[in-house]
């Protein structure tokens, strides 16, 4: 593969551990994806890519999709705090200002979190980068008012979504 940044072409002609090295963090520790759609090569462009990762996605079992959804960490949880993210999420919270906030706005995440987390048993997602804190605080209730069923389909649709951005991020076109 070419320098930090593979191309498109790199992934098509490479091996699988090589893909999964690019493409398993692009879902939240849920490299099960990449190494599903690894087998559908040659993509002809990145967009393919996200598309049959989301696919493959589609096709999981219902444990297998809470499971993905189970593995995101809380918006300005504990671990946020900690340090303790993915570099991926680390950034992605901090580009949404979620790392400068006021002790108020932090209760105010916290306490979303917990009645969110009790109510559908997992956390809350939201592709950060496609919102800021203020868009975020008022989607929470607007979200607490869903079933579970949608709040799941929310949830993978949101993922979708961070994984198209981090799959830019990760690869090349050409």
């Amino acid at each position: 593969m070419t320098g930090l940044r593979p191309t498109l072409s790199d992934l098509n002609r490479g091996d699988l551990a090589g893909f999964l090295r690019v493409c398993g963090p692009i879902f939240e520790s849920s490299p099960w994806i990449a190494e599903r759609t690894w087998q559908r090569r040659p993509f002809p462009s990145v967009e393919v890519l996200h598309r049959q990762l989301v696919a493959t996605l589609d096709a999981a079992t219902d444990e297998e999709k809470i499971g993905l959804i189970a593995a995101h960490p809380d918006l300005v949880g504990r671990l946020a705090r900690e340090g303790k993210l993915s570099r991926e999420s680390s950034r992605e919270q901090e580009e949404a200002g979620l790392t400068a906030l006021s002790a108020e706005e932090i209760a105010r995440f916290e306490s979303y979190n917990r009645d969110y987390r009790q109510k559908f048993g997992f956390p809350f997602v939201i592709c950060a980068r496609e919102n800021r804190k203020e868009a975020i605080l008022a989607a929470f209730p607007a979200r607490l008012a869903h079933s579970r069923g949608q709040e799941v389909t929310a949830a993978l649709a949101e993922i979708a979504a961070i994984a198209r951005l981090r799959l830019r991020d990760a690869v090349m076109e050409g």
